[in-house]
Order: C-alpha cells, then sequence, then structure tokens
C-alpha cells in the first residue's frame, strides 16, 4: 500500500499514568529517551506491526489525543500539497536527527494527522 501508516504517538497530559495504563493492558515494552529540553520521549516497541510511542502533550490545556503519522517520499512537497487542498498546516517539516522529518496538519475536516519522511542512509 503506498503511504502508508508508520507510527501513532500519545500526546498526553499525564506521561507516568498512561505509560503506567499501556503496559498494563497490551504489555507493550516501553523505553524512555531524553529529548533535551522538551523531556522524555517513550518509545513503544510492540514487536509485529506499527510502533509509536508517549510524550507529555507539549500544549497546555488540549485533552490527551493519538496521532497517526503516514509515510511519504517528500514531507515539504506532501505537506504543500496538503496545504492546497485545504488542509492546515499546524507544523511544517521538522527533522528528528538521524531518523527523518515529520510535519502536523488539520485536515479540511478538522482530524490531525502528522507527514513522515523516513531519512534514507
Amino acid at each position: 500500500m503506498a503511504n502508508p501508516f508508520v507510527h501513532v504517538e500519545l500526546n498526553t497530559t499525564d506521561l507516568d499514568k498512561a505509560k503506567d495504563f499501556y503496559s498494563q493492558l497490551f504489555g507493550w515494552e516501553l523505553e524512555d529517551m531524553q529529548m533535551g529540553p522538551s523531556g522524555t520521549y517513550t518509545v513503544i516497541k510492540v514487536g509485529d506491526g506499527t510502533g509509536g510511542g508517549m510524550l507529555k502533550n507539549p500544549m497546555p490545556g488540549v485533552p490527551s489525543f493519538w496521532l497517526a503519522y503516514v509515510s511519504v517520499d517528500d514531507v515539504g512537497a506532501a505537506t504543500k500539497k496538503a496545504a492546497s487542498l485545504g488542509a492546515k498546516v499546524h507544523k511544517e517539516s521538522v527533522e528528528v536527527p538521524n531518523m527523518g522529518w515529520f510535519s502536523i496538519l488539520e485536515d479540511p475536516t478538522g482530524a490531525a494527522i502528522a507527514l513522515w519522511q523516513t531519512k534514507k542512509s
């Protein structure tokens, strides 16, 4: 399938509570990584299937939510195309060192979605 979902990410108001809940519910292996001044990022290692992560919601006052990431060949071009189709761009292309780039959009119906471009070796 072209442009599959490749990552899901929980932006949560209570990271410790979320980690406890999901690790007990699903038996997920979780690994914390320090992400500089933005704090802890918890990687969800699910084995087979789409992996993900958890972080403290960086937007104060916004309820916890899951964000799905879709793989694209060129995050800049895909973000521009999405905007031309009526999407609102919340975050332009951001580099994740040694991994790739992402952008965050709101589709014309108000749903959030992220685009992901993996860094080629």
